[in-house]
């Protein structure tokens, strides 16, 4: 019992309690639409659990000898989609084993972390030109994703890589200005005003952070967010309809409501309408009369808002606080860089996807497909995120033994 003595009990009895209250809600979805495989939710969680537990006990060190074989076997599970996946709803995500769709980039994500954990360790950045020494590792699982297409998943990228850069040495500003072309090149083809005065704002961060000559930063920045721009402008150009639709009409669903904003304005209906306490499980007339599509994926917050009301939503999101909170916790308390880089990941990870699900419910955020951790039905997601709490509770259970 000596492995558990610094395991993390609240941590996981935080995301066991998500998962019972997810199988809970998707059966309430299903309902009235004729499925009957909500059950799998709680055996896939069921078995998550059992994986975790058995990674705990597992000392995570070992991970550092493994680091490349595990970037190397994500890389060829996310080439394998593109040769041999299934395709659904215009991307191809899937590879079909033995009638059960796996979707490999969910498992990319704990491919990226451990391998970026491990590249931080050996490396931690001291001034900005290490960021890129670091990032490369990111950079081809990111485009064997981003060209399924899976925009949502590239995003979860991009956060767990920009939370371990911070902790692993970066200044704020540093990956400000690292993300500043990504966003140059969303605003060129929203504004061209607004483009202008971030070129500018960009630049006078560039003259006061980066260590070289004054006039090259700003030059280089500049120059970098322009180009970003025209770069974005001929990527907005490749993305699907759908995908357009998304990043841009949550700010104005009634653009088209009964087209790319229905997904929002229902959304939001069934959230207002469940009030302080909810209309009960069951009994929510959006939930049951399915006007909200994917309600039991990308959409299971809006069926807690409208069936559990102003307090189910308060429980779900103090749970995802309750789990954040751990996970610093755990990542403070590690005994080396490594097990602390591996608990950030895993926050980064969390904290984005319930972030901009719940978001995208509520029209805070545009619609990416991103599912709410342990809460949606998904199951290559749940054991995704079951086996990264497991890597974080070793984390935890091995501070205080011997390195092996």
């Amino acid at each position: 019992m000596r492995e558990w003595r610094d395991a993390d009990l609240l941590l996981l009895l935080f995301v066991v309690t998500l998962t019972v209250l997810g199988g809970v809600v998707i059966r309430s979805t299903e309902l009235n639409a004729g499925w009957t495989d909500w059950w799998q939710h709680w055996i896939v969680g069921g078995i998550g659990l059992v994986l975790a537990l058995s990674i705990a006990r597992w000392p995570y060190e070992r991970l550092l000898r493994w680091h490349w074989f595990t970037y190397g076997i994500t890389n060829i599970a996310l080439i394998s989609v593109l040769k041999i996946g299934t395709s659904a709803l215009g991307a191809q995500r899937w590879i079909t084993i033995g009638g059960f769709n796996i979707q490999p980039s969910e498992f990319a994500k704990l491919g990226v972390i451990i391998t970026l954990a491990a590249v931080l360790h050996d490396r931690p950045i001291q001034k900005p030109l290490d960021i890129f020494r670091v990032m490369w590792v990111t950079v081809p699982p990111w485009l064997l994703i981003f060209v399924q297409p899976d925009l949502g998943t590239a995003l979860v990228f991009a956060a767990i890589s920009l939370g371990m850069l911070y902790w692993g040495g970066a200044k704020m500003r540093w990956l400000l200005l690292l993300g500043s072309p990504l966003v140059s090149a969303i605003m060129f083809n929203l504004s061209i005003p607004a483009w202008l005065i971030w070129v500018l704002v960009m630049a006078i961060v560039a003259w006061f952070s980066l260590p070289w000559i004054k006039v090259a930063s700003v030059l280089v920045v500049s120059v970098v967010n322009l180009i970003a721009g025209e770069i974005g402008h001929i990527l907005w150009m490749v993305l699907q309809d759908y995908q357009k639709a998304r990043l841009v009409l949550f700010l104005d669903p009634n653009q088209d409501p009964l087209g790319g904003g229905y997904h929002l304005i229902q959304s939001r209906i069934a959230i207002g309408a469940g009030k302080l306490w909810g209309r009960g499980l069951e009994r929510g007339t959006q939930t049951q009369l399915n006007f909200i599509p994917e309600q039991h994926t990308d959409f299971i917050f809006s069926a807690i808002g409208e069936e559990m009301g102003f307090i189910g939503c308060l429980f779900i999101l103090l749970i995802f606080l309750g789990i954040c909170w751990r996970l610093i916790a755990i990542a403070l308390g590690a005994r080396d860089n490594f097990g602390s880089l591996l608990a950030i990941g895993v926050f980064s990870l969390i904290l984005f996807q319930a972030a901009v699900n719940i978001g995208m419910t509520i029209g805070m955020a545009p619609v990416t497909g991103i599912p709410l951790p342990w809460v949606s039905y998904g199951r290559s997601a749940m054991l995704t995120n079951f086996i990264a709490i497991g890597l974080v509770e070793s984390v935890a259970a091995h501070r205080r033994t011997i390195k092996f």
